[in-house]
């Protein structure tokens, strides 16, 4: 046996002389051994570190599945944090662990490590999907009944389950809130590209808003930017216009950094500010700052159990669930007196 190679169950059978059938027999306790035999294989399994393979002994015995697989954008955002730790909650009792990995927003990325969970044989696949991912590549897996559950963002050419926050509504109710302490020039930072829902989402939000108003949608008030620094850049040249905005509103966390940065720097109290996304620090910063908090532990408990009722036998059809927002009104979204 060479050291690069996990060793197997018939690594142990040969350790011990014995047939794979009785190492299988000694470590799933489905069958008679002398306590003599039953030693020697533990002592065997202890030697060289084998690891059963849970998923193996799930399938053999019918007993509870055992891992939910996690692609996110990004590892580094808490918002996707939280998300996990929502799922978490919701699995653990059933038996369930969770395995995470990054995509880092490349399709590419995330459709290798969607081969890679899948090779290691995951109960349950969750996928916030990446910008541009094609996921009819998992037509077969839905067909072999392997819970899908998108998060975030819906999946592209596969039908599956769907948890989403209510961006458009949130957004929409973030700008009313601005329009109703007199704001009537306000910008949009969010982030690249409009081919991301939550984007396209967002900005159906503060468009509404602006209609419902009966205020013109100026699209030289939207910026786009896809970190903290370019979001800062964008809010320097919004603010230096002619005429420049009374309010921003931050499209996610992410903006809102650098945001919250240049404003900062640049000392503007003649600017009002909304974020989607609450932030921490947001509730200390003078003025604290108004947010349109979203619910990602909430999405991720419902993900949960959604992929628990179908592992459970549910063969209804795939839904989408919108987890609602909510406004907290601070001192940031006011006209400055």
């Amino acid at each position: 046996m060479t050291a690069t190679r996990r060793p197997t169950l018939a690594d142990v059978a040969r350790e011990v002389g014995v047939s794979a059938k009785t190492v299988s027999r000694v470590l799933n306790e489905d069958g008679p051994s002398s306590p003599e035999t039953r030693r020697r294989v533990l002592d065997a399994v202890a030697r060289l570190g084998f690891q059963p393979n849970l998923m193996a002994k799930s399938i053999r015995v019918g007993g509870p599945d055992t891992t939910v697989g996690l692609v996110v954008p990004d590892l580094g955002n808490p918002f996707f944090g939280s998300v996990a730790g929502g799922i978490e909650e919701a699995v653990r009792g059933r038996g369930l662990t969770l395995l995470m990995g990054s995509s880092d927003d490349d399709p590419e990325r995330e459709h290798a490590l969607i081969r890679t969970f899948l090779a290691r044989q995951v109960s349950v696949l969750m996928v916030a999907p990446a910008v541009g991912a094609d996921h009819s590549h998992l037509k077969a897996h839905r067909a072999a009944r392997m819970p899908v559950v998108f998060l975030d963002r819906p999946g592209n050419g596969l039908t599956a389950d769907t948890v989403v926050s209510s961006n458009r509504a949130g957004t929409q109710e973030g700008v009313a809130h601005l329009i109703a302490r007199g704001h009537r020039r306000i910008g949009f930072i969010g982030d690249l590209p409009t081919r991301l829902y939550t984007r396209r989402e967002r900005i159906a939000g503060y468009r509404a808003a602006l209609a419902e108003a009966g205020l013109p949608y100026d699209r030289t008030l939207v910026a786009d930017a896809h970190d903290p620094a370019g979001a800062a850049e964008a809010t320097a040249r919004l603010l230096a216009r002619a005429a420049p905005p009374t309010a921003l509103l931050s499209g996610n966390n992410v903006m809102t950094i650098g945001v919250m940065t240049e404003v900062s720097r640049s000392r503007r109290k003649d600017v009002a500010v909304v974020a989607f996304d609450d932030v921490p620090m947001a509730a200390i910063l003078d003025p604290a700052l108004t947010v349109i908090a979203q619910n990602p532990v909430a999405m991720g408990e419902l993900a949960g159990v959604v992929a628990i009722e179908r592992l459970e036998g549910d063969r209804s059809r795939a839904r989408t669930i919108m987890v609602e927002t909510r406004l907290v009104p601070r001192g940031s979204g006011e006209l400055p007196g």
